[in-house]
């Protein structure tokens, strides 16, 4: 799939993400309530999207089973959601590419705001999985559906 070259390509593939993919695999989700990787997968939990909290140092993280790596969810994934450092996207994507190989899940990942891998990019889309890129999962809910429920 060709990169959205502009708002508009992107917005669309965006919103065909929060339509068609319900489960959400956060890889860096927190347990402090404070952090950004904990309260904007909180909040899509609240929009009904299934969150599972990916973090090799904790066992529950709002009221849900955390898994220690991507490989060992027992579920089907549809979007990876990262919340780990820029450096640490290539190494991401390959997890869920290998992962992909095995189960056939996965349909896209989002990087939180902040967070770009031209690298990750690239691999992703040549293996057919949507990308996004610094972009707040969230604020781009909120922006597409202005406040009513998911599609």
């Amino acid at each position: 799939m060709e990169k959205p070259e502009n708002e508009a390509a992107m917005s669309k593939t965006i919103k065909v993400i929060f339509e068609r993919y319900h489960t959400i695999a956060v890889y860096g989700m927190s347990g402090d309530p404070k952090a950004a990787s904990y309260r904007i997968p909180a909040q899509l939990a609240s929009r009904g999207y299934n969150i599972i909290p990916i973090n090799p140092h904790a066992d529950k993280i709002i009221g849900r089973e955390v898994y220690h790596r991507l490989e060992d969810v027992r579920e089907n994934i549809d979007v990876v959601q990262v919340f780990r450092p820029s450096d640490q996207v290539p190494a991401v994507v390959q997890e869920v590419l290998e992962r992909r190989r095995k189960k056939s899940d996965i349909y896209a990942i989002w990087l939180q705001l902040g967070i770009k891998s031209e690298e990750g990019r690239e691999l992703a889309e040549k293996s057919g999985i949507l990308f996004v890129q610094d972009r707040c999962m969230y604020e781009e809910y909120r922006r597409i559906f202005s406040g009513k429920n998911k599609g």
